[in-house]
């Protein structure tokens, strides 16, 4: 039997992500980016899983930094007004979650029934997560060029989600030859918080697609909704939006984020535009056939 290709011209492909298929022909995965929109409050997080889980989502994904590997001691020191101080560190510090916060939201999604993974941006962060057998990992677009971590992140055995934002195709080859092509998601994303529209271009998910023949998805950081669900028109196999409660919260990912209304409708209309692509085969339907007869000319019907 022929091997099955998709839209392009190039092998369909999918991978396990949990207890789901992810790739061609299969239900775009839409993962609600919570980062660090938790703001430091392990109940906040819960309540941003919890919208998640009522707007239908199929994952909430966190970050995890290690401090002090991650930033230079210069950065941390710069002046930065914040909840938890005047400094940089103060905000990093207090924004980040250690091994008991991701207990008790492993505890928590666990019981809601959420999977959960993230974006880990050091080896140490890469262990920590680990523990608790997240179903992926992803590695963040800031973290693209950092082959000891993808390779780091690529020896425990999960698949992959790699984004793309402020990257050439140069440093994504490089990346996906550290990787390799195995359980890997590439996603296609514009690194600026929020993303103008004219920013976007959205055919680069059919660029990458072409080139690496994964499963290719899109991450998003502008503030509407409509370049998402073109994303799932286009066949983005996975889509990743930030949550937030309320947009005006301080924080740097709250404005590019989209509120409890915002992510219910997202998930809404990706599923209608889903049912509305159908299988590409053009035919009179039945429901079309009382109005052949209604509104054609008479004698100008043809049944067959």
């Amino acid at each position: 039997m022929p091997q099955q290709r998709n839209g392009n011209g190039v092998p369909a492909v999918a991978l396990r992500i949990g207890g789901k298929l992810v790739g061609d022909g299969q239900p775009c995965y839409i993962v609600a980016e919570i980062g660090i929109n938790h703001n430091g409050d392990i109940n906040l997080a819960k309540r941003l899983i919890s919208v998640a889980v009522g707007a239908g989502c199929d994952a909430v994904k966190f970050q995890k930094r290690t401090i002090d590997v991650v930033y230079s001691a210069e950065e941390l020191a710069k002046p930065r007004e914040s909840p938890f101080g005047n400094t940089n560190a103060d905000l990093k510090r207090g924004l980040e979650f250690e091994f008991e916060e991701y207990h008790e939201i492993d505890r928590y999604c666990r019981e809601v029934k959420m999977p959960w993974f993230a974006s880990c941006w050091d080896e140490a962060s890469v262990d920590v997560i680990a523990q608790f057998d997240v179903p992926c990992f992803k590695i963040a677009s800031a973290s693209l060029t950092d082959d000891h971590l993808l390779r780091h992140t690529r020896a425990k055995g999960k698949p992959i989600v790699l984004s793309t934002g402020m990257s050439t195709l140069e440093q994504i080859d490089h990346a996906v030859e550290v990787l390799g092509k195995k359980d890997l998601i590439i996603l296609h994303s514009c690194s600026t918080y929020p993303a103008f529209y004219e920013e976007i271009n959205l055919r680069s998910i059919r660029t990458l697609r072409d080139r690496y023949g994964v499963p290719v998805g899109y991450s998003g950081h502008e503030t509407g909704l409509p370049s998402s669900i073109a994303a799932a028109a286009l066949n983005a196999c996975m889509l990743e939006r930030h949550i937030t409660l309320d947009r005006s919260l301080w924080g740097s990912d709250h404005a590019a984020s989209l509120e409890p209304n915002g992510i219910n409708k997202l998930v809404g209309y990706v599923r209608l535009v889903e049912k509305s692509m159908g299988d590409g085969v053009k035919r009179v339907l039945e429901r079309e056939r009382p109005i052949i007869h209604k509104l054609r000319r008479v004698g100008a019907t043809r049944d067959n």
